[in-house]
């Protein structure tokens, strides 16, 4: 065990967290009540690469980081609890990949109609390296507008290196899929590979070219490039996420092959703050505790005030 400091995201923005080195990789933790301690990346990181949880708990209870619940999960494809410890189930979006056509012939008319529009629309879609051309594109994407998805826009307005920095993360062992309109990327995506799956880091496209639907052609390529790597499984991050079961970006999944898939989540308290916390739930936060309804007209009164907030800065730069 060591003590190290590590660089964490929390809403785009980078910060400096204390952490402990055990077996390899970096514990670190965040949040006030309770305090969550994590595997740093253990979303990235390689099954060979992750410690034994119970060395993990036992560097924890020395008190250094001040952890209240360590937290970790199985990997795709495991479904079941292989852990004596308490556990929840989590779920990912996942696409088990056997062929391109298969995953296709799968697919609504209208999802087979938006990627063959995207081709129509004169959108040409490509594996591409990541070099400086493509941090200069990505910017571009970022910089388009400072409100998506009705909230601030995390990368908005980052500068070229730090672009840089954190696209390229994990780069030996990951693909980058570009769309280009007319020899401009709009729209790129990243695909870490994670054992035996593609794990989507990121997607994104440009606003003003959505009716071109670069994302669904970008998401078509990577099963593409998954079956030519023999990759069995296409991963993009959570399929429902807290208790929103019907958010834009969930059916935007399920239109494209994504299916939600059940994976147990461990949560070991280390003190009585953590088994507190894990017994009024408040280790999943605020919107879990908000009932579905509440959570929907929150989110629509945030859209509202964000909506109202860029349209008064651009009547004030008028």
């Amino acid at each position: 065990m060591e003590k190290c400091t590590e660089k964490i995201s929390i809403k785009g923005r980078i910060h400096d967290v204390p952490g402990l080195l055990v077996g390899g990789v970096k514990v670190v933790v965040s949040g006030r009540f309770p305090r969550m301690a994590f595997i740093h990346d253990e979303e990235w990181l390689e099954q060979t690469s992750m410690p034994d949880p119970v060395n993990v708990s036992k560097a924890l209870k020395t008190g250094y980081l001040k952890a209240d619940i360590f937290s970790f999960a199985e990997r795709l494809p495991v479904s079941k609890p292989n852990y004596s410890y308490s556990y929840e189930m989590d779920n990912d979006a996942v696409i088990s990949i056997t062929s391109y056509k298969e995953w296709w012939d799968k697919l609504s008319q209208e999802s087979r109609r938006n990627v063959r529009l995207a081709g129509k629309a004169g959108v040409e879609v490509k594996v591409i390296p990541f070099d400086d051309e493509l941090v200069r594109g990505i910017m571009a994407i970022y910089n388009e507008a400072p409100i998506r998805l009705g909230k601030p826009f995390w990368h908005y307005g980052k500068d070229f290196e730090t672009v840089k920095s954190e696209n390229g993360t994990y780069a030996e062992r990951s693909d980058y899929i570009g769309a280009f309109y007319e020899g401009k990327l709009i729209g790129f995506l990243k695909m870490v590979y994670v054992d035996r799956v593609g794990n989507i880091m990121q997607i994104l496209s440009m606003i003003r070219h959505q009716k071109k639907r670069t994302t669904n052609a970008l998401v078509a390529k990577a099963v593409e490039v998954c079956e030519v790597r023999r990759i069995p499984y296409l991963k993009y991050c959570s399929y429902v996420y807290g208790t929103n079961e019907s958010s834009l970006l969930t059916e935007f999944k399920r239109r494209n092959g994504f299916v939600k898939m059940d994976i147990p989540r461990y949560y070991i308290p280390l003190n009585f703050r953590g088994r507190l916390a894990l017994k009024v739930r408040a280790h999943h936060g605020v919107k879990v505790m908000l009932p579905p309804g509440m959570l929907r007209f929150a989110l629509q009164l945030r859209t509202k005030y964000y909506s109202l907030l860029k349209k008064d800065s651009l009547e004030a730069a008028e």
